[in-house]
């Protein structure tokens, strides 16, 4: 369960990290609580998966990478082992179970437009299932944030 100080540090960090030699300092001190309390904070709601994770976005096309929708249909009884061997790679940016037949859905980032096929790849030869690769065709900037 989170508090309000958890709150305040989630709607916090969704705009924005500071880039300067202490940045964990500096949004502590803009919220009122000390580096070690943020740092401490962070850790603990990465534990108990109240975030899966915290770190930058990089835009893989901007740098001259590429990234892909991909979907799976994963039987429900081999669900987890198939998404541990998905998560294992790292370029899989984030990955979701959804009720559809495509159960499975995943993002991969890689560093060429061919490691996506490559990853892709070898994915399916490790799971014994294919993945349907969804590539962008346009791209929207909604600024998506959700309030803690």
């Amino acid at each position: 369960m989170i508090d309000a100080t958890d709150r305040k540090i989630l709607n916090r960090l969704q705009d924005g990290f500071p880039v300067s030699p202490r940045p964990f300092a500096a949004v502590a001190a803009e919220l009122g609580i000390t580096e070690s309390d943020l740092i401490d904070r962070l850790a603990a709601m990465k534990a108990n998966r109240t975030i899966t994770r915290f770190g930058p976005f990089y835009d893989a096309a901007a740098m001259g990478g590429a990234f892909c929708l991909c979907a799976m249909q994963v039987p429900e009884p081999d669900f987890d082992i198939v998404t541990e061997r998905v998560n294992a790679h790292p370029e899989v940016a984030h990955n979701y179970a959804r009720d559809h037949r495509l159960n499975m859905w995943f993002v991969l980032a890689t560093e060429t437009q061919s490691g996506i096929a490559d990853v892709a790849k070898r994915i399916e030869s490790e799971t014994g299932l294919p993945v349907l690769l969804f590539p962008k065709e346009h791209e929207f900037f909604i600024g998506f944030r959700v309030a803690a």
